[in-house]
């Protein structure tokens, strides 16, 4: 099992193509993933986002929310995540508890956090957290 973030998506999702994040996430196949079911909502106002500034055309923003929709993902929405992400948000000094819902689930489940925020992978080592990946593309 491993957690992903909304950043991991959107490089699997969105324009433009990353063949080493899609190997990443193929290499996972047999992994089960899991994210806090903020996910959803913040890969939908990314696409919504993205259309706006006119980076891809309506099709193509529906498209790609498709094809994060069919990412076979296993959602963590429960009352008690709320309040164990904001208390890390607190541990840390985040300025809000959006990234700290997939650290607490990640904490709780004890297992890997992906990410390609670099600098909540800074924050999050500095803090202790090894157990925080961040991807960067080449």
């Amino acid at each position: 099992m491993l957690c992903v973030d909304a950043s991991m998506v959107m490089r699997l999702v969105a324009v433009p193509y990353d063949e080493t994040v899609e190997a990443l996430f193929d290499s996972w196949q047999d992994i089960q993933l899991v994210a806090p079911s903020l996910l959803l909502y913040e890969v939908t106002n990314a696409l919504h986002r993205y259309h706006r500034a006119g980076y891809f055309g309506s099709g193509d923003a529906k498209d790609a929310l498709r094809a994060a929709l069919a990412i076979p993902i296993d959602y963590f929405a429960d009352t008690v995540l709320h309040i164990e992400a904001r208390q890390i948000a607190e541990e840390l000094s985040l300025p809000a508890t959006y990234d700290a819902h997939y650290l607490a689930l990640s904490k709780r489940l004890g297992i890997e956090f992906w990410t390609a925020d670099r600098k909540l992978a800074n924050i999050a080592h500095k803090s202790g957290l090894d157990w925080v990946n961040c991807y960067e593309a080449a």
